[in-house]
């Protein structure tokens, strides 16, 4: 019998198998602990929606709401932010417009008289809330604000472009700065706006919109993912007469702003070498949204798709696509180079008259205007495209990337 003193091979052989296991259930869990932390001190990345917990959307309500909220309490929003008469029309989610590259992610509640004098219409709290942040926009002749109220780590709603803030807040401001902890009644006096729209959103933090393939490219602007439509967050009244006001009325009627899908054409773009929505921002290269690119349905009227440029002949543009054959959702790598003609646009009303922006319409049409170029997009990859525009040339004419092709990745 083998008695040996020491370790017997059967003992050796167990005992390396279990700090085997040891090492590599440590290596485990570390690994999955670094994947789940949201406030990583590098990357502050988002975790896939497949992995989205409700501890996770408390954590990034903490983050929005500088560790200010509490609960994750839903509470309905009861109160227009304007009185009804004060404003002619909603605007949707989605707008593409100059150096709005990317479809916008809030609303816009348009005064009855656009060119109105600065604070000429009152604006109010929407719901029971805490204020956690006014941040300030100065420009030499005024000063805006931007206001986020927390209902809770998971609910959030917002505004922007607020022209004055009533004596009482603007105290609070004075005194503290940008970061808050004010107690707001729902219908309270909040101040001012005038002569410009007010921007509004709802966030819901449980929400991660699945149309962002990568959702690490919006860290930016961190709220854009949990983007949520403010409809399923209004009391029965007050969705009535939102919904009155609602200039769009094809679904979804409060605007969209994620429409990727990996392989295809459509949606967000971001210049290759740089990071994601934020651009060259951290170089402090002005004009971060000069790095992207979008291919995405008008906000409007979805029948048309939209091409919008970061830079386009060293200028913000967007142009409609005069004939998106075929269907940017569709062209994949295996389309190979694809082109579209790009034009000039008017929206008309159901009489036929153009449409003046102003005034409340319901479902503008698109009617395309003068053609301004052609763009030529290429898929590499899945998550890899190749474009390149040419002004004031035509489709017609034969065209290939040349050495001014750029790369965009997402």
């Amino acid at each position: 019998m083998y008695k040996e003193k020491g370790f017997s091979p059967l003992l050796l052989i167990l005992v390396v198998a279990i700090l085997g296991a040891v090492f590599l259930s440590v290596i485990y869990f570390k690994s999955s602990f670094h994947n789940n932390q949201i406030f990583n001190s590098t990357e502050n990345s988002i975790p896939h929606q497949a992995n989205w917990s409700t501890d996770d959307a408390e954590k990034r309500g903490k983050r929005l709401s500088y560790n200010q909220c509490q609960g994750m309490e839903i509470r309905k929003l009861g109160t227009l932010p304007m009185k009804y008469e004060d404003f002619s029309m909603i605007i949707p989610y989605g707008l593409v417009i100059g150096e709005h590259v990317t479809p916008i992610d809030h609303q816009y509640f348009s005064p009855t008289i656009f060119h109105s004098p600065r604070d000429k219409y009152e604006v109010y709290a929407m719901a029971d809330a805490r204020l956690v942040s006014i941040e300030p926009r100065v420009k030499p002749e005024y000063t805006e604000y931007r206001l986020i109220f927390t209902i809770s780590c998971r609910l959030f709603y917002y505004y922007d472009l607020v022209t004055s803030l009533t004596p009482e807040l603007k105290a609070e401001y004075d005194k503290h700065g940008r970061s808050v902890n004010i107690p707001i009644k729902e219908g309270q006096l909040i101040g001012r706006i005038g002569g410009q729209t007010l921007d509004f959103a709802v966030w819901d933090t449980t929400i991660v919109l699945p149309g962002f393939i990568d959702p690490k490219n919006y860290e930016e602007e961190m709220w854009k993912i949990h983007t949520a439509d403010p409809l399923d967050y209004y009391t029965e009244e007050l969705k009535e007469l939102a919904l009155s006001k609602y200039i769009r009325t094809i679904p979804p009627v409060s605007g969209k702003i994620d429409y990727d899908i990996d392989g295809r054409l459509i949606g967000n773009w971001f210049l290759e070498g740089t990071e994601g929505y934020q651009g060259t921002k951290r170089q402090k290269i002005e004009g971060y949204s000069q790095t992207h690119l979008a291919i995405v349905p008008n906000h409007l009227d979805p029948t048309f798709y939209m091409a919008s440029f970061g830079d386009y002949d060293n200028e913000f543009k967007q142009f409609l696509i005069k004939d998106a054959i075929p269907d940017p959702k569709e062209v994949g790598v295996s389309n190979g180079v694809v082109k579209y003609e790009l034009s000039d646009f008017q929206y008309t009303k159901k009489d036929g008259n153009n449409w003046d922006h102003m005034s409340f319409t319901q479902d503008p049409k698109i009617k395309p205007a003068e053609s301004k170029g052609c763009v030529l997009y290429q898929l590499l990859t899945d998550r890899k495209l190749k474009v390149e525009t040419f002004p004031n040339q035509s489709c017609n004419q034969t065209l290939e990337f040349s050495n001014q092709v750029l790369t965009f990745y997402r």
